[in-house]
Order: C-alpha cells, then sequence, then structure tokens
C-alpha cells in the first residue's frame, strides 16, 4: 500500500464525515457573515466530493508529481457526471414534465385513493419504475419536481418529507433493474457478464416491481390523513404546448438516453437542446435546471476522482465474501461509496457463480437510497428537493433513518422471493 492510496483513503473518509457536517458549515455561515459565501458552499452537499478531490489532486501533485496526477485524472472514466447532466437539465425541461403530469394524473385517476394519495402513490411508483426506460438519472428528476411541486411545497410535515426522500431514492434505484440499460450499478457488469433485459426483469425486475409498489402503498397509507387534504391532481396548465414541441423534447430526451455511453454524442445533442430551448423560450421555464445539473456533475466527478483510490481496500473486501455476505455487505458498503463502484470492482473478479453476481448487484441497489452518494441519481433529487427543508438542507442522518423501512422491504423482496 502507498502512501498516495493511504491518502486517498483519509481523505475519502474525511469527505463522508463532511457529507454529515454541512449543517456544522451553514452554521458557520450565520455565525461568520464576513466569510458566508465560503461556508455557503463548504454547506452544500453536492460540492463536498468534488472539494475533497481537489485536495487529492493537490496532494498528489506533491507527492507524485505533476505529470503523475494529470495521468490519473486522464484515466478516470466521466461519462457519467457528464451523462447525469444533459440528463437532469433535458427531463427537467417544461415541456417533458408536463407529459410525466398529464401521465401521473391520468394513472392517479384509476388509483381508488382520495385527495393527494394516489399522486403520491403514482409518483413514488409509476416514476421510479419507468426509469428502467428513461434512465434513473431522469425518473429522479421527473419525480423530484413533481414532488416538489405537490407535496414539499405546501407546508407538510418534515416527517413526511424525510419520509418520501427515503421511499423516493430507495425505490429509484431499485426501480431501474428491470432493463439492463438504465440502472448505473448495471449497466457495469450487464456487458461482461451478458446479461439482457430479459434475463434482468426475470431475476431482478419483478422483485424490484414487488418491493416499489409495497413502499409507495404503505407510505401512502401512513400519511393518509396528511396526503388526503391536498388535492387529486395538480391544477391545469394554462400554458399551451403544442405536439410539435413535445414530440422535439422526446427526440432530444431518447437521443440522449440511447448514446448514454458515448459523451461526445450525447453532449453534441444537448448543446442542440439548449439552442432549441433558446429559440423558442416561451415554452421553456424561466431557466433550465443548469445549475442543479452542473452541482450534480461536480459531485458524481469528484465521487470519480476519489473513488479512483479506493480500490485497493474495496477489492480484497468483496473477494473475501460468500454469496449470503455479499449481498449485506454491497448494501451496506454502497451507504458509503456508489453502488456502480462496487459493482465494477466485482466485475473486475474472474471465476464468480451467478449466486455471487446476483446477490452483489441484488445488494448495490437494495442499499441505492441510504446516502446521497449511494446511487449516482440520488444528487439529481436532493439539488432539486433540499430548497423545500429547513435552512435548504437535508440532514444525511435523518435521509439514513427514513430509508432503512424501505430498504429493508427490497431486502425481503430479493431474498425470499
Amino acid at each position: 500500500m502507498t502512501t498516495m492510496q493511504w491518502v486517498g483513503a483519509g481523505l475519502f473518509a474525511v469527505a463522508l464525515i463532511h457529507t454529515f457536517s454541512t449543517k456544522f458549515f451553514e452554521s458557520l455561515a450565520h455565525q461568520r457573515p464576513n466569510h458566508a459565501g465560503l461556508w455557503h458552499m463548504l454547506g452544500e452537499v453536492e460540492v463536498v466530493f468534488g472539494f475533497w478531490a481537489m485536495v487529492l489532486m493537490f496532494a498528489m501533485v506533491g507527492i507524485q508529481g505533476t505529470a503523475a496526477a494529470t495521468h490519473y485524472l486522464d484515466t478516470r472514466n466521466f461519462t457519467e457526471p457528464m451523462f447525469v447532466f444533459a440528463i437532469v437539465v433535458v427531463a427537467g425541461s417544461r415541456a417533458i414534465l408536463h407529459l410525466a403530469q398529464k401521465s401521473v394524473n391520468v394513472i392517479a385517476g384509476f388509483v381508488p385513493f382520495s385527495g393527494g394519495m394516489a399522486f403520491y402513490f403514482v409518483a413514488l411508483s409509476f416514476l421510479p419504475l419507468l426509469g428502467s426506460f428513461i434512465t434513473e438519472p431522469a425518473a429522479m428528476t421527473l419525480a423530484a419536481m413533481m414532488l416538489r411541486d405537490r407535496i414539499f411545497g405546501v407546508g407538510v410535515s418534515t416527517k413526511l418529507k424525510y419520509a418520501t426522500l427515503g421511499v423516493l431514492f430507495v425505490n429509484v434505484s431499485i426501480g431501474g433493474t428491470l432493463t439492463s440499460f438504465a440502472a448505473p450499478p448495471v449497466l457495469m457488469v450487464a456487458a461482461k457478464w451478458n446479461w439482457d433485459s430479459w434475463y434482468m426483469l426475470a431475476h431482478f425486475g419483478w422483485k424490484s416491481a414487488v418491493a416499489v409498489f409495497v413502499n409507495a402503498l404503505v407510505t401512502t397509507l401512513v400519511f393518509k390523513r396528511e396526503l388526503g387534504h391536498l388535492p387529486k391532481t395538480a391544477r391545469a396548465d394554462n400554458a399551451k404546448m403544442p405536439v410539435w414541441v413535445l414530440l422535439v423534447h422526446l427526440v432530444f430526451l431518447a437521443g440522449v438516453v440511447a448514446f448514454a455511453h458515448h459523451p461526445a454524442a450525447f453532449m453534441g445533442l444537448f448543446l442542440f437542446f439548449i439552442g432549441f430551448s433558446h429559440a423558442y423560450p416561451q415554452f421553456q421555464d424561466e431557466r433550465l435546471l443548469l445549475r442543479e445539473g452542473l452541482l450534480v456533475a461536480f459531485f458524481l466527478a469528484g465521487l470519480v476522482v476519489l473513488g479512483g483510490q479506493q480500490q485497493w481496500w474495496l477489492e480484497p473486501l468483496l473477494r473475501g465474501m460468500d454469496a449470503t455476505t455479499v449481498f449485506f455487505g454491497a448494501t451496506a458498503l454502497t451507504a458509503v461509496t456508489d453502488n456502480a463502484a462496487l459493482t465494477y470492482l466485482g466485475s473486475l473478479v474472474e471465476g464468480l457463480s451467478d449466486e455471487f453476481k446476483h446477490a452483489l448487484v441484488a445488494g448495490a441497489v437494495t442499499g441505492g437510497g441510504l446516502t446521497v452518494i449511494a446511487n449516482a441519481p440520488n444528487p439529481a433529487g436532493f439539488a432539486i428537493l433540499r430548497g423545500n427543508f429547513e435552512d435548504e438542507a437535508i440532514h444525511p442522518l435523518g435521509l439514513l433513518v427514513a430509508a432503512m423501512a424501505p430498504t429493508l422491504t427490497a431486502v425481503l423482496a430479493f431474498r425470499l422471493l
């Protein structure tokens, strides 16, 4: 183990502690107004891993030299942060959101719940499962924006907000397993292990769907008193959305998803989308989700840089587990590192049994809602919803506690069904 590996592990641990200390920095911003901007920046969860990744690179320059540091950056794969940035902005556009709201309202009309219970149930079940087709980051963006407008922004209790966040994060993490291309941890292994969408549906997808519906149903019933007072459908959108505008937006969304592994292609489409949005501003909101998308991309890029220094202890840890242990181990480890990183490391190990492979992936997606760093789409939901929490901060411990029950449902689905 080299000095750089120890430094990388130490900075990764510091970054994890920092994510649980954002409220401390927010309080410093109020106590020391002369440097409030700095403290507010350090209080942004999305900034944490990018900041400590910068510290890692300075340390690498000092220990190994500039050439080694730049070579390390050149060997990192930043496709996922770039893709999440593009898909968050495109999926969060008014036309896509308009279509999603119409779809949710139609489905909610067939759900035998009163008031806002119907919308709430559909938003926490249908949209996460839709992530298997439009990718998890897109599903997270749509669900978070709709929940922000219909639930979080109407004065509901803090308890309901955290419970909703926990279920949303868990359901999006497991809801993307109906196909082989939508969930980041599945993408890391699907090609190497020859898992196509039919294979995913047969071994993971139907179990995930059961857990998603159970989580959404239980949470809806637990908070039925609060939700029952909310309107069943959203207020009508008076702004007209021409069919051709919807079709153009859908083409951009489909194109970005189709070329998710080719950054030159999807970023080119994304730039055309920005041009189209500026050409027809009357069909867009006041601003696109560029700030939120950039913060999420910065967060994930920092995780890529810091995570690249953790293989020396993560890989041997996975090698030393059997199929049962690796399921629960992956669920726990996902809380402190990205679940796609775990499955990628697992794909490097040769001679694994099918039982071990299934347990590794199932554990990785099961733990994907426990923390903001556990699953790539989580920072997107975090960035969209945090403004509706006290001090515009989501407490990591509150999220962890809220995600425990839906995570247990996922554990039971994957282990017993």
